[in-house]
């Protein structure tokens, strides 16, 4: 039975691509679907949230994930990452080596907790966190067959040291943008930002995008590129940035 991406609350941003938004943190996850492939943009913030997304993912794509772009290493974006095992996983490089430290990890565990996630399943997702396989340094094309082509982009640093962007081609074009663009609230700068190049990062979102494509922000509704600028020329401003 052939479900519908409002059945499982997803919007349909394009044809074959979606996304949803995730409780409690408002975190958004994305999908785009190739021939017998998918490719799912950030995890989620647990195991079992995950696990959920998998399940729905695979129901609309109507096969398994078979690749993962982790936007950023935030726990609500990355905490679900080992429900899906078999995935190829991407990341920006220098996601790993962070990955790699017992320090980072133990901060991404404390800022779950901090944040409202149990201790036990911050435990399990932190111990059970896969490193990125496939790290983008510049841009990757990623082809997921049947015409699909997906474009992966380095193009932080700015909310983290580490930020990717996905650029789906089509009509309209998709740039899912992890925590680069938020909606639902002011970008949150947090001890891992660069704030002295996060607005060239959008800059650059822009630049792969163009005027007219719709842009998924990590957090919130979907928006265009006027809205796009202009948080960027907020955060310039906020940061002492000059043009």
């Amino acid at each position: 039975m052939t479900v519908t991406w409002e059945e499982l609350g997803w919007q349909r941003v394009a044809a074959g691509v979606g996304r949803c938004r995730l409780p409690v943190w408002d975190c958004t996850a994305g999908l785009v679907v190739g021939a017998d492939t998918a490719l799912l943009v950030d995890a989620g913030s647990s195991l079992a949230e995950g696990a959920r997304l998998r399940a729905q993912a695979e129901a609309l794509a109507g096969h398994r994930v078979t690749h993962l772009a982790l936007t950023h290493p935030h726990f609500d974006h990355v905490f679900g990452a080992a429900a899906f095992a078999g995935a190829e996983v991407f990341g920006p490089v220098g996601m790993d080596t962070l990955l790699d430290q017992h320090q980072a990890r133990a901060e991404l565990r404390a800022d779950a907790v901090r944040e409202g996630l149990a201790e036990h399943l911050a435990d399990e997702a932190v111990d059970a966190l896969p490193h990125p396989r496939h790290l983008v340094s510049g841009e990757w094309t990623l082809d997921l067959g049947g015409g699909r082509q997906v474009l992966l982009a380095n193009v932080g640093p700015g909310h983290t040291a580490h930020d990717l962007a996905v650029l789906v081609p089509g009509s309209p074009e998709v740039v899912f943008c992890g925590d680069l663009v938020e909606e639902s609230g002011e970008p949150q700068a947090g001890p891992d930002a660069v704030p002295s190049h996060w607005p060239a990062a959008l800059d650059r979102l822009l630049e792969l995008g163009g005027e007219d494509a719709l842009y998924v922000p990590g957090h919130g509704a979907v928006v265009d590129a006027a809205f796009v600028r202009a948080q960027r020329d907020a955060l310039a401003r906020r940061f002492g940035v000059s043009h």
